[in-house]
This record gives structure tokens, sequence and C-alpha cells, in this order.
């Protein structure tokens, strides 16, 4: 099993990350390595926090989950995670990031960021594909989409980005996808030129 940081709006998505955390239970698909609500104190200064996000919890884990719902994209500290998940240093590694869009965004697009097996695999009845390569059209098929992720998807990171009903129940589909995402986090070309956000939007 490989070590899983949970990265979400911790208001707006708190029932998700306890699904996937019953179905953990029940399955033994990951290592939980991520924050729980209450973990950090929200009144520490904003740099105290970034370094115990990266150093205590992100320093462990080599999967990055992002969960993407309606407000995900404008949170500070999940920009924060995704910021030190895709930062690669002597001391903290960078890890794969595997996105999962939430049903409160009702989007019939996906990603496949792990090449011809994936598409087998997850979407055996999928027989048309198409090459994105503009961030227009990713918006347009994204629009919660954090901006750090379409910049890094446009530089060609093996990113995948799943619909929610893919792997709520399916803990086979979410194992395959983590490992994949595990396996190709070391050739991953991450976009870390934006500034990190210093405030909720």
């Amino acid at each position: 099993m490989h070590k899983v940081f949970i990265s979400y709006h911790h208001d707006n998505d708190q029932w998700a990350k306890d699904h996937l955390l019953v179905l953990n239970a029940l399955y033994d698909i990951f290592i939980d390595k991520s924050v729980d609500t209450g973990d950090i104190d929200d009144s520490l200064l904003s740099e105290t926090i970034r370094t115990k996000i990266r150093d205590e919890y992100l320093r462990d884990s080599t999967v990055t989950i992002l969960l993407v719902g309606k407000e995900t994209m404008f949170r500070k500290h999940v920009d924060w995670e995704l910021y030190s998940s895709m930062r690669d240093s002597a001391i903290n590694k960078k890890s794969g990031i595997l996105v999962v869009m939430l049903p409160d965004i009702a989007l019939d697009y996906y990603t496949v960021g792990h090449g011809d097996i994936e598409k087998r695999v997850v979407y055996p009845d999928t027989t048309s594909w198409t090459r994105i390569s503009t961030r227009s059209e990713y918006e347009k098929r994204y629009p919660y989409m954090p901006d750090r992720i379409i910049d890094s998807l446009l530089k060609g990171a093996s990113i995948s980005v799943v619909k929610w009903d893919k792997i709520a129940t399916s803990p086979e589909t979410l194992k395959l996808l983590i490992e994949w995402t595990h396996k190709d986090r070391a050739e991953c070309d991450y976009d870390l030129s934006r500034p990190m956000r210093r405030h909720n939007g």
C-alpha cells in the first residue's frame, strides 16, 4: 500500500474524504497520511501552517488525491498542499497527483494520465479520445479545477482526472489509479511557476 495525502475543502467536502476512509478501512487500499480537521491550529501563522503540512504530513506520502468540489479551487491550503506535492527537494520528494471530481460539479469529462492501460481498464467503453492542448479547452471542460493543476496538465504531467462515481463504489479502480499515480510520480514534470495563493477566494 502507498502513503496517500488527501487534499480537499474541509468545510464542504469532508463527506468525500470520510467515504474514501470507509472504503480504505474495508479494502486496505492505502495508508492515510492526510490532515484531519483540528490537527493544525488555524491561528498559527500561514508560513507555520505551510511548513507543518509539508514537513509533518506530505513529507511521508507519495500520492496526493485532490478532491475537487465547487469551491476547492479558491482554498489557499489546497493550493499549498498541491505546491508542496509537486515540489521536489532533498527532504520532500514530489508526489503523484490523482484528481477526483466530486458529484456537485456534474461533469462529463475525464483525463487519462497513465496511458493505454488506464484507458483499457478504467474506460473500456470509450472508443474515441480527444487530446487537449490549450488552457481555454481545459477551463471549459473543468471550470472548477485549480489553476495549478491545469498549469501542469498543459505541461504534460501524468495527472489523471476521474469522476467520483468511477471510484466511489470501486475500491479496485481506486487502488489501480493510486498505483499508477505512484509509479509515474518521478517522471511528472509539474509547473511550479504560479505563486502560492495567499488568501481564500
